[in-house]
This record gives structure tokens, sequence and C-alpha cells, in this order.
């Protein structure tokens, strides 16, 4: 009896069957885990290689020997003319070579000394290419028949190159460079700050915005679903026409809003609100937050309205006041989702780039990380600088991350 009682039980987890399928979950997993890999890891990856190496945007593309074929001249000076560079402005390639085939209908008369003929296919010994070398390589012809017919047959053909250069994204040299030009001078840390400011205001204003207009439309009224729709337009709309409306509106010369604090007397001058420090800074994260808060809205309304009804008529017979209710019974109830949209919109925020760039272009104290990965990469043409500010962003949310997890645990073990 007490044998068999021993033996009814859940499963141990280390039998036959659970090691079917714990294999058969893997399997299923698999795919999953090698798109996520594809799509975020292997990037990361190359994010964090680049940043390391000294690499221009003209060194993306490796360098290899290009060439350039057609047939030029007439008569005795008719030639088959080859003109060959190196892609790469600054490295080598080693052992260049040249092959081809003259068409049927064209006889050589006369060869470059680099070049040897097997019959109507030849190659051409062209040596090393220093960085930006060219090169021309000239083959007199004679053609038998159709020049028209020839010229198409030679220039149709493309000649293949071979040549060994050195591929600055693989080989081993590295560098802290990138990094140290991050953090030089005071210029990082500057941007730091407008980042964080941007970045916090912006959310937690986007937060702040979106529980009001939770709080006003957490009632039933006619036009109820009319204004939610206009609540979220903000959100719905494109960013680009958003971002010029905005720049329009505010426009020192033309705009509505100038004209109108010069009619109120607000102002006696037009007003340059995204080309003025710290105003346009303040307006950019202005923006974030009209932009942003009807997500925060549309979660925030559905979390309240799932709410159970009857403490809040128990607060009504104890005589509790709208305000009592809201932060004794409301905020415990939306803190979970709250602070997930804090984290999800923190995130986002810190990686905005497009909201800054269409109204600003990152001037006038509104230069952000993402707007100077931009700059560094394409403006300046600093690839690896633009990659080391991006796995600076990257540290930046993840040391953010660990600590907002680390006091959220804090908090629900308390």
């Amino acid at each position: 009896m007490s044998d068999q009682s021993q033996n009814i039980g859940p499963p141990t987890g280390t039998g036959p069957l659970a090691k079917r399928e714990a294999r058969l979950a893997w399997g299923l997993l698999a795919p999953t885990i090698a798109i996520v890999s594809a799509v975020v890891v292997l990037p990361l990856l190359a994010i964090f290689w680049i940043s390391f190496k000294p690499i221009g945007l003209a060194d993306l593309r490796p360098p290899a020997p290009v060439a350039r074929e057609a047939l030029r001249g007439a008569d005795d000076k008719l030639r088959v003319e080859y003109r060959i560079r190196n892609s790469s402005q600054s490295e080598v390639i080693r052992a260049v070579t040249l092959s081809d085939e003259l068409p049927a209908g064209v006889t050589m008369r006369e060869a470059d000394e680099r070049c040897s003929f097997s019959g109507a296919a030849y190659t051409c010994d062209l040596g090393d290419l220093e960085g930006g070398q060219r090169e021309r390589v000239s083959i007199f012809v004679t053609i038998d028949g159709d020049e028209d017919a020839a010229e198409e047959a030679i220039e149709g053909s493309a000649p293949t190159m071979t040549g060994k250069g050195k591929n600055i994204l693989t080989n081993a040299e590295f560098t802290l460079e990138n990094f140290a030009r991050v953090f030089d001078g005071d210029e990082f840390w500057g941007v730091l700050w407008v980042t964080l400011f941007y970045t916090v205001v912006g959310t937690v204003g986007a937060l702040v915005f979106g529980l009001f207009a939770a709080l006003l439309l957490n009632k039933e009224f006619r036009g109820q679903g009319l204004l939610r729709g206009l609540y979220l337009f903000p959100y719905v709309a494109p960013v680009i026409a958003v971002a010029f409306a905005w720049v329009i509106l505010f426009d020192p010369f033309s705009g509505s809003a100038n004209a109108l604090l010069i009619q109120m007397g607000v102002t006696d001058q037009a007003i340059n609100f995204f080309g003025e420090r710290p105003l346009a800074l303040i307006m950019v994260t202005v923006f974030e937050i009209w932009r942003y808060f009807p997500l925060s809205f549309l979660f925030i309304l559905a979390r309240m309205q799932s709410i159970d009804t009857d403490m809040y008529e128990a607060a009504d017979m104890d005589g509790a006041s709208p305000f009592q209710k809201f932060w004794y019974l409301s905020v415990p109830q939306l803190l979970g989702i709250l602070s997930v949209l804090f984290l999800l919109r923190f995130i986002w925020t810190f990686n905005k780039f497009d909201d800054i760039f269409l109204l600003t272009g990152g001037n006038a104290g509104t230069r952000t990380l993402t707007v100077n990965v931009y700059e560094q990469a394409f403006a300046v043409s600093n690839i690896g600088a633009g990659a080391a500010v991006a796995v600076v962003i990257f540290g930046c949310l993840l040391l953010f991350s660990f600590f907002f997890f680390r006091t959220m645990s804090r908090e629900e073990g308390l």
C-alpha cells in the first residue's frame, strides 16, 4: 500500500516523456529563436563590431577593382579600352588581373604589354592598385563585318576582374578612437542631458495627460465614441504631416501662433519657437507629449474600465471625496499599467529620431543621441563613430532597464 502511494504523483520531469516534450518544445521554439536572432541579435552584434572599427561611409563596400569596357577610336586607332580603378581610396588591391575574350569578327592587332593572349581569350596582369589608383588597358583591333554589332558585343560583355584587398569590415584591426571621439569634450554630456530631459519629461507628460484624458472619458455620455476617436488622432496621424503642421503653425514669419500672440499683446515681436534655446527643446518635448499621450490614454482607460465599481460605491457611502477615491482606489489599481507604459515610453522616446529631425533637424539645442548617430554616420561619414553612439544608447537603456526591474521587484516584494 505504501509502495503504491509513493508511485502516485506528478511526473518528476526527468523521464522519457518529459525529455521528449522538452525536445518538442525546443523544436517548436527554434524558428522563433532563429527569426529573433536574425532580426535583433545579429544587427546588434554587427553594431558592436563596427563600433570598434575605424570605418567610414565609403568603407562599407569592400575594396575591389572596377572596370569599364568600351570600343573607341577608328581605323588604325580602333581599340578595346578598359578603364580600371580601385573602388577604395585608401586600401591596396593586390594581384589585380583582367580577363576577357574578343567576340567573333574582332581580331587583335596590338595589345598592351601586360596582356597575354590564348586565341581570342586574354588575361592582363595589372599588379597592385593603390587606393584610388586608375589604369587604362588598350587592345588595338580590326573588325571584319558589322562594326555596330561588334561594338554591341564588346560592350555587352563584362570582363572578369580578380584581386585581393584588405576588407576593413572583416579584418582584425580594432580601435577605441570611436568611443574616445564620442566622449571627447563637453559635447557628449550636453547631448546626453538634452536626451534625458526630452525622454523623462516627454514620458512623464504623456502618462500624466493620458491619465487625465482617461479620467475625463471614463464616464458614459453622448458623443463619447467620437471624442475618443479625436483623442487618438495625434497618434494615428502620419508623423511627417503633423510635424510640418506644427512647423507651419509656429513659423516666426507666417505662423498663426505668432500672429495670434501679437494680436493679443502677449509679445511685441515674432517668436522663433523651433530656432531658439531653450524654447526649441521645450517645443519638441511638448510635441512628444501631444503626439503620444493617446497611447497612454488608451491603455489606462481600458484598465480603469476593468476596475470593480463596488469599491467606488462603498467609498461613496463612506463619504470619500473624488480625490480620495482617485488616490486610494484608482492609483493602486493603475500602478501596474502605468509602470509598463513608463518603461515602454521611456525606451521608445529615448530612441526617437524622426520627430526631432523633422521639427528642428537637431539644431537649437535639440540634438539627442539618436540625432548624433545620424550626424556621425551620415553627415560626417564616420560609420564607426555612429555605431559607437548607438552602443552608448544601448548601454544607457540596458542600465535603465536593470534599475527599473530591480526597483519593481523590490516594490513587489514589499
